[in-house]
């Protein structure tokens, strides 16, 4: 009995080592066909994928329909339409720019008519105007510079180129020009000083006044109320000042003033860069040369103070900023330092500045007719009520020039 068990192998072994060996070969073939079940299926949607897509490109191409033509009028297309909407926001730009210019303007006016009564100053005829009727739209404002003296400057200036009575009126209405006499009143207001010039007023009708104390040295405050005031009045692609001692020649200014219309910042005159006077008692002293540097520096370029002109973008912006404004001694000065800071265009014409004959006479009759003449010996005409009549004979324009141009 114990060889027997010695001897034996047990029939439970045997069997266990050839199940085992037929399971492993089970497992094997199993694994087999379980792998490629496994790739078949995205073998088979991948080419599924690329079939449709070769027949989707021989549809479009049987229907005459190229892919890349397509994408381009896509492109195309696109573009339209983004130039169609930058076009509109300019469009919504620009009108909102000019709304913004008018309201300005309206609180300027606002501002002007507010100030006058509470100083007691009669407002002026053209404000009252504007408050009961709508503004239109005019070329240019053109503002003469005067004082209480200058009497006899302005009968000279009124007997040669600024038109009187019923041809101011109609330079006006066909031409959008206005010409007016700028004044402020006197220290004591409602003195015989300003009798005098309401007088003048009544008669002619051609001044604009200031609320404003006259005065040589407040010259550069006068000519920030002067623009504050003129932009609240009329709605004007440009606004001019001029002094009473210069002949100016109004057809050939509104033909210079009408190249530069599309421009918002724009500001034109004969520019200069004198220097800086830090010697007391003479004339054009500046008070704060300081702050031009070292002794002999120059002022920045700045327009000549006998005439120029400015768009109606930068007499809105001298109108809204008028209390923070700097005023050095010069008005001419003050006025090109308004401008520093700005994207401004200087328009540097030497038109405006001819000398008086024989020099704007040999211009005019070689067909280079000038804007303005003065002496510059004399900041303006020497003796201009004496002289003035023979410069407007010989380097006028000619009246018939005014009525026949076109702005």
């Amino acid at each position: 009995m114990s060889w027997k068990c010695r001897g034996e192998q047990s029939p439970r072994n045997v069997i266990s080592q050839r199940w085992a060996l037929l399971l492993c070969l089970g497992c094997f073939c199993a694994g087999m066909l379980f792998t490629d079940r496994m790739w078949d299926v995205p073998e088979h949607k991948t080419v599924a994928w690329t079939t449709a897509m070769e027949a989707e490109t021989l549809k479009l191409i049987s229907e005459g329909c190229n892919p890349k033509a397509l994408h381009q009028k896509e492109v195309k297309h696109e573009s339209k339409d983004t130039l169609g909407e930058v076009f509109k926001t300019h469009n919504a730009i620009q009108t909102l720019d000019k709304t913004i210019s008018n309201l300005e303007m309206e609180l300027a006016a606002a501002r002007v008519a507010q100030e006058s009564m509470r100083s007691g100053s009669p407002l002026s005829q053209d404000l009252k105007k504007n408050e009961s009727s709508g503004k239109r739209q005019y070329l240019m404002i053109i503002g003469i510079n005067t004082a209480f003296s200058s009497r006899k400057r302005r009968d000279s200036v009124r007997a040669t180129w600024m038109p009187q009575g019923e041809k101011r009126k109609k330079l006006e209405e066909e031409k959008g020009i206005v010409v007016r006499f700028v004044i402020g009143h006197s220290a004591t207001s409602g003195g015989i000083l300003d009798r005098a010039v309401e007088a003048e007023d009544r008669k002619h009708g051609d001044f604009l006044r200031l609320d404003h104390v006259e005065g040589y040295l407040e010259l550069s405050a006068k000519t920030r109320a002067y623009f504050s005031t003129a932009v609240a009045l009329w709605d004007a692609d440009f606004y001019i000042k001029v002094d009473d001692d210069v002949h100016v020649n109004i057809a050939t200014l509104g033909e210079t003033v009408v190249r530069h219309r599309s421009k918002s910042l724009v500001y034109i005159g004969c520019m200069k860069s004198g220097p800086v006077l830090n010697q007391k008692g003479v004339r054009y002293h500046e008070p704060e040369y300081w702050k031009f540097g070292e002794a002999g520096n120059k002022y920045f370029r700045h327009a000549t103070g006998q005439l120029y002109a400015i768009s109606k973008d930068l007499a809105t912006y001298i109108s809204t900023n008028q209390h923070v404004l700097h005023k050095y001694a010069n008005e001419d000065v003050s006025l090109g330092s308004w401008f520093i800071g700005l994207d401004v265009e200087h328009i540097d014409d030497r038109r405006l500045c001819c000398g008086t004959p024989p020099d704007c006479e040999w211009k005019a009759q070689a067909g280079n007719i000038c804007v303005a003449s003065f002496d510059w010996s004399c900041s303006g005409i020497c003796r201009s009520a004496d002289r003035i009549k023979e410069v407007h004979r010989r380097c006028g324009e000619g009246e018939s020039a005014l009525w026949s141009a076109s702005f």
